[in-house]
């Protein structure tokens, strides 16, 4: 019968520990499997990541492609469909984030004119389209274009702020 007194693992599962350093008769004695001289037999010695012998790595060999365009302003694209679905007849900046029609706080809005709209709505936006424009004034509704900000980090330092402000 197998109890916690006598189980073990099953043969050949265990292996022995290689115990280095610990004289000749070892086997693994004096340089301790690390060979003669050279970088790898010192202590402190670890490879580092990409290190390919002192050739030149494969990181540098490859060059360099593009750039970031750390100027770009990104938009949160909302199309007239959703608007639609809304139910509001005004919407400004802050209620594009308070319904949660656009995600990103860092971006500025930009209507496009996906969908169509069956009543008067007054929509604040940083751009629209010009099938967006021409949807909202073919249903009685008005557009109005807010100037874009020079710094949109600070833009949404202020909503994070009056978004903590609130939820307080």
């Amino acid at each position: 019968m197998i109890t916690l007194a006598n189980l073990k693992p099953a043969k050949g599962a265990v292996k022995k520990r290689k115990r280095i350093g610990r004289g000749p008769g070892s086997g693994f004695g004096k340089t301790a499997g690390r060979g003669m001289n050279g970088q790898k037999s010192r202590s402190g010695y670890s490879k580092k990541r990409g290190f390919e012998g002192g050739q030149m790595p494969l990181v540098r060999r490859i060059p360099k492609r593009g750039f970031t365009n750390i100027f770009k302003i990104q938009f949160n694209i909302i199309n007239l469909d959703t608007i639609e679905l809304s139910g509001m007849d005004e919407i400004k900046i802050e209620d594009f984030f308070a319904k949660k029609l656009a995600k990103n706080s860092r971006g500025l809005i930009k209507i496009l004119g996906n969908g169509e709209l069956t009543r008067k709505v007054h929509i604040y936006a940083h751009k629209f389209s010009k099938s967006a424009q021409e949807k909202i004034a073919g249903a009685g509704g008005e557009f109005t274009v807010i100037e874009t900000p020079k710094f949109t980090r600070a833009l949404a330092n202020e909503r994070k702020a009056a978004a903590a402000a609130e939820s307080k």
